[in-house]
Parts: C-alpha cells; structure tokens; sequence
C-alpha cells in the first residue's frame, strides 16, 4: 500500500465528493443565497439607484465583474459552482489521502481503512466544523468591507490553531492507547481538544456585523453552508474508506498466498 495509491483513490473520492456538495449546494444553498443576492441589490431607503435591481424580485441580473469580465448569477450557480466544488473536492480528497497514508500504523491497532476514517472525521472536526461554529460563513450583504482583511486573518489563526491543537492529541492519545485502553485515550484527547479550542474561542475577538440582516436568511445560509461542508466531507470520508479496506484487503489476500507459497 503506497502513497501513490492513496492518493489516486483519494483524488477519486473528492471527486464523488465535488459532484455531490454541488447537488446540495445548489437545492440547498443557492436559495439562501439568492434572496441573500436579492438584499444586497434592493433599492437603499434614501432613494439611490441600485444597479442591476430586479424590480420584480429576481436576481438574474446580480453579476460580478473583474476587469472587464462578467460573471452571471446564472452561471455563477450553475457551471461555476460545479467548477468550485469539484476542484475543492479533488484537491481535498487528495490531502486527505496523503495524511492517511502517513498515519497507517501510528493510530493503536486500527486498519488502514479504519485510520483513514479516523482522519477524514478529525480533519472535518478540527478544519471545517470547529472555525465554523467560532466564525460562521455570512451571505452577501453580510460583513463591512473595511473588516475582510481581519475577518480572514481571525478565520485563518483560529483554523490554524485548532488543527495544530487537534494532530498534538491525537499524538498524544495514541500514545495513551496501550497504557490506559482507547476508551480513556479517545476520552482524554476529545476533553483535551475541547478545553484548549474553548478557552481560544473565548480569548480570539468576536466578530458581528450582520446589522439588520433579516434572521431567518442568516440562519437559512449557515445552516446551507453547514450541509454542504458536511457533504462533502462525509462523501470523502465513507469513499475513501471504502477503497482504502479495499485495497488492504486485496494486498493482505496477496501476502497471505506468497507466504502459503513460500512455505511450500
């Protein structure tokens, strides 16, 4: 079982992954997103001209420009959200891959397939679910454009240390499995992980512009944006599985019959 291995069937599980956080995405995200689209673009109370407003409540005419190019919401939730999710989703699946394939043997007496669950569920935990709850996703018209530098610094700092916070107790609760059991070691490590990421939560600034945004979209939105990073990491995660103990299983039926051969 190498590396190479891994990886391949790792850029193959986000892929799956990709074209399913896209489904979800779209049923499940895009109408937040579009009556979040549909704020942003409404007429200001004093009278001022908003460009691109659908009078009639509409959104197809919200674009984003960059030098001179036009992106549509049209394309923008459709071939663009496909191009996004299957390119995060490939490389994800990827990382996600090589990291199991460093920690085979190193996680107490787990299997490969096994370890690499082990992998895709704290690297969900540690990476996307934890951040989240700390500095949760916001739609457009969400968020003072004079901030976005600090918002994503605060964002990046927090993932950081909840990752690095999160490889040190596994470390450390492997370490712990033959001394005290893996009921204790899993135990200690989990509480471990909880106090130091609460203590961070409480000390790292709280960030709160959402203004008069209306509640419900907000909630709508994050609990979308929730659904969609839990896809496509589950969809990593039970794929990657799978093919791992696949392959373990196939190499282990190999061994078996060259040493049934050798002892001939």
């Amino acid at each position: 079982m190498t590396a190479r291995a891994f990886l391949l069937r790792g850029l193959l599980a986000g892929l799956l992954a990709g074209f399913a956080t896209f489904l979800v995405a779209h049923q499940v995200g895009e109408p937040s997103v579009e009556r979040a689209v549909a704020l942003e673009n409404a007429p200001a109370p004093s009278g001022e001209s908003a460009a691109h407003h659908d009078p009639a409540g509409g959104h197809t005419a919200h674009t984003h420009s960059d030098g001179g190019t036009t992106v549509s919401r049209g394309t923008q939730r459709t071939w663009g959200l496909l191009t996004g999710t299957v390119a995060v989703g490939v490389a994800l699946g990827g990382i996600i891959a090589l990291v199991a394939a460093g920690v085979v043997g190193r996680l107490g007496r787990l299997t490969p397939g096994q370890s690499t669950a082990v992998v895709t569920l704290v690297g969900f935990v540690a990476f996307a679910l934890v951040p989240f709850l700390k500095y949760p996703a916001n739609p457009p018209a969400v968020g003072s454009a004079d901030t976005i530098g600090s918002r994503t610094g605060y964002y990046f700092l927090f993932v950081v240390i909840s990752v690095v916070t999160a490889v040190a107790v596994t470390v450390l609760a492997s370490r712990l499995w033959d001394r005290w059991g893996a009921y204790a070691a899993v135990v200690s490590g989990t509480g471990l992980y909880l106090v130091v990421m609460v203590v961070a939560g409480v000390l790292m600034p709280t960030v709160n512009e959402v203004g008069d945004f209306p509640a419900d979209t907000l909630w709508f939105f994050r609990r979308a944006s929730v659904l969609t990073l839990a896809t496509m990491w589950a969809v990593i995660g039970v794929a990657l599985t799978g093919l791992v103990g696949r392959l373990h299983r196939e190499t282990s039926a190999v061994t078996a019959r060259r040493e049934l051969a050798a002892s001939l």
